[in-house]
């Protein structure tokens, strides 16, 4: 992948041309660039090269021009997050960001290894533990930006918000979920206590530490303001299967909503918060439900536990 603009970005940024490529980690979604490990200067670091230009590969056949716009609105987000709002003193792990150099639609970041400092384990299961220290993360992520505007990011966060997905509530079937799509979405935004909310909170991009107990997070595209229990609805949608979303839904929000207490300001009403979240719990599971039925209606997270949270917000509606 040693492009001239990965190449002038290297420079620009880093002020050096001695480096290599050591590996390709893995292509972006729809084929739009790749993230590969470099070495310069004798130090490894991450380098993410979006090129719009070759993707044209949607493993769903999603390929739209509003698509294609999403996408490249969503790397404009991810850079202006890591250059505007990532610091030293958040409290949750994040990789350093060094620096980004845009040439047209092309970009390029380049970002901390996470591997050199201890996160370099990847999982597609996890224990317990593993879930919680993912869950704590969110939490003091959440506290972090509570009540923060959002400036520069997306107005509302999320990957499946139904503004930004037009064409998936078209290739809905007709049904109910299908005519309250838009009631679904106004309960989620019109909540009272707001923060900015990772918006792909899934395992794949959780990095765990050789400890087992730290986690660090990536891939910071649909980054915006919203409700914090989309994150945790969809981070449980990611790890746990129907009988265990049933079984552990208490001890997770549970777990959840205590390390957020502990993290969040002095001055915001903990309990307030927690009342009205946990009512938008099955509205949150409801929305990304909605989503599916357009873009996958077979989609293998369609069971009878995010059936049952549908219900609950369609009764939720109708009182």
């Amino acid at each position: 992948m040693r492009d001239d603009i990965v190449f002038r970005a290297i420079k620009n940024i880093l002020g050096t041309s001695n480096f290599k490529e050591i590996e390709q980690i893995q292509r972006l979604w729809s084929g739009y660039g790749a993230i590969a490990r470099y070495l310069i200067e004798n130090q490894t670091y991450i380098i993410k090269h979006i090129c719009p230009e070759q993707g044209a590969d949607h493993p769903r056949g999603w390929n739209t021009n509003l698509s294609h716009q999403r996408k490249l609105k969503s790397y404009e987000v991810e850079t202006y997050w890591y250059q505007n709002y990532l610091d030293d003193s958040n409290g949750f792990r994040c990789p350093t960001f060094l620096g980004s150099y845009s040439e047209s639609n092309n970009r390029v970041v380049i970002l901390e290894d996470l591997d050199q400092v201890g996160y370099y384990l990847r999982k597609s299961e996890l224990n317990l533990n593993e879930i919680k220290a993912c869950i704590k993360w969110l939490a003091n992520f959440h506290a972090k930006y509570i009540n923060n505007s959002g400036k520069g990011l997306w107005p509302v966060g999320t990957y499946w918000h139904l503004e930004t997905r037009p064409d998936e509530w078209n290739a809905m079937e007709s049904g109910i979920l299908k005519d309250k799509a838009g009631e679904i979405d106004q309960l989620l935004n019109s909540c009272k206590f707001k923060t900015l909310v990772h918006g792909d909170a899934k395992v794949a991009n959780f990095c765990f530490h050789e400890d087992n107990r730290n986690v660090a997070a990536l891939d910071f595209q649909y980054i915006g303001k919203g409700c914090g229990i989309k994150d945790v609805m969809y981070f449980m949608s990611s790890c746990l299967y129907e009988d265990e979303c049933e079984n552990l839904e208490s001890e997770l929000l549970d777990y959840y909503f205590e390390q957020l207490t502990m993290a969040l300001p002095n001055d915001v009403n903990a309990q307030e918060l927690e009342n009205e979240w946990r009512t938008l719990y099955p509205v949150a599971w409801t929305d990304f439900y909605r989503f599916l039925l357009g873009w996958m209606p077979t989609h293998y997270k369609i069971n009878r536990y995010v059936k049952t949270k549908a219900e609950q917000t369609i009764a939720l509606l109708s009182n």
